[in-house]
């Protein structure tokens, strides 16, 4: 059986910036992800973030993730890639497929930074080729150079959707309109703004009715919905399109979570069931920490942050990182992260946060 001070179970950013922290104070970190390249999301994002300078505004996403991998290889933290952890029992031994071969790894600290899956929503032809998610599209555009298709819908307007809905512009795609179930445009105006200037309509309460097609996608009717999501007959609209690109949200990766027993919170506002966690990071099961997507939707700045608080929490706990230096540094971080839950969204997720944070105290 393998022992190691921290296990980091996901090489996103949150998990990375965690590495980061925890090797600068002498602790000995193993990455573990299921991917062959590490970086998580960052490395689909070729936008730049905008913000403040602390956050990286103006910066690339797969920059941020470049430097982020550099910086971690540097301080000598094991990037362990093409490795799934199966599970984590109660005497803290995970088993671990590297390759072709099963660990077992003790960890003295363990980090669960596994991100979040996409959601989709069920239609009549919704598993025809040529509907697919916007991670999915990002990953064909962004990093294999492949368009995503001719003629696409996207549904959803928030800042995923329109993100994704901009990159398939650039990437040369027709984007025939952008509709969400909503009643206004859920994602940032300067987002927005971007696609409007390509004359992109903006179809909001629509939602799909149907996508068209035998062995793959040649067309959608979209329908209106009324207050109450549903649907209003005599409203529907039909587009010859060949991709249908769906950007209806994120649900956090929880069941390492679940499976090792942390105690869950429903927060619509992030996700759905997250795991409760103090202001360390630290889940309701001691010596294991949360961070990123994980703990509940944000943007990857956040998941940054949330990392270096759980790499700065695990190297106090293990001794290497003094009281009073750990919480100044913490602090440091927090007023940090308030200035990103800044606004109606991030206020909203920023309370959310703060009702998990009590609900680890009881």
């Amino acid at each position: 059986m393998r022992r190691c001070e921290m296990v980091s179970i996901g090489a996103g950013p949150a998990g990375l910036a965690a590495a980061i922290e925890a090797a600068k104070n002498q602790v000995e970190v193993v990455v573990f992800d299921e991917n062959d390249k590490p970086g998580g999301q960052l490395f689909k994002q070729i936008h730049k973030f905008f913000g403040s300078r602390e956050h990286r505004a103006k910066v690339r996403g797969i920059k941020i993730g470049q430097e982020l991998l550099d910086e971690a290889r540097q301080l000598g933290v094991e990037v362990s890639l093409n490795s799934v952890v199966l599970g984590i029992y109660a005497n803290g031994i995970m088993n671990v497929m590297v390759q072709d071969r099963m660990e077992q790894v003790k960890a003295e600290k363990t980090l669960i930074a596994t991100g979040a899956s996409e959601n989709m929503i069920p239609f009549p032809g919704w598993t025809l080729p040529g509907v697919i998610g916007a991670g999915a599209a990002q990953t064909m555009a962004n990093i294999h150079g492949v368009k995503p298709g001719n003629k696409v819908l996207v549904v959803g307007s928030g800042n995923v959707g329109l993100v994704v809905g901009f990159q398939l512009l650039q990437a040369g795609c027709q984007v025939e309109a952008i509709i969400d179930a909503a009643p206004k445009i859920g994602g940032y105006g300067v987002h927005a703004a971007k696609i409007a200037r390509f004359g992109v309509p903006f179809l909001m309460s629509h939602t799909v009715k149907e996508a068209h097609g035998k062995e793959k996608v040649d067309g959608a009717t979209i329908i209106q919905v009324d207050g109450a999501w549903q649907p209003i007959s005599g409203t529907e609209k039909r587009f010859d399109v060949d991709t249908i690109c769906i950007a209806v949200g994120l649900n956090p990766m929880t069941q390492l979570l679940r499976m090792s027993g942390c105690s869950m919170v429903h927060e619509p506002g992030l996700g759905g069931k997250v795991p409760a966690h103090d202001l360390n990071q630290e889940t309701s099961i001691p010596n294991i920490y949360v961070a990123g997507d994980a703990s509940g939707i944000e943007e990857a700045s956040t998941a940054i942050i949330e990392g270096r608080i759980a790499g700065l929490a695990i190297a106090n706990k293990l001794g290497y990182l003094k009281d009073d230096e750990f919480h100044t540094k913490r602090e440091e971080q927090l007023q940090s992260m308030k200035g990103l839950r800044s606004g109606a969204h991030g206020e909203m997720r920023g309370k959310a946060k703060e009702r998990l944070n009590l609900a680890i105290k009881g």
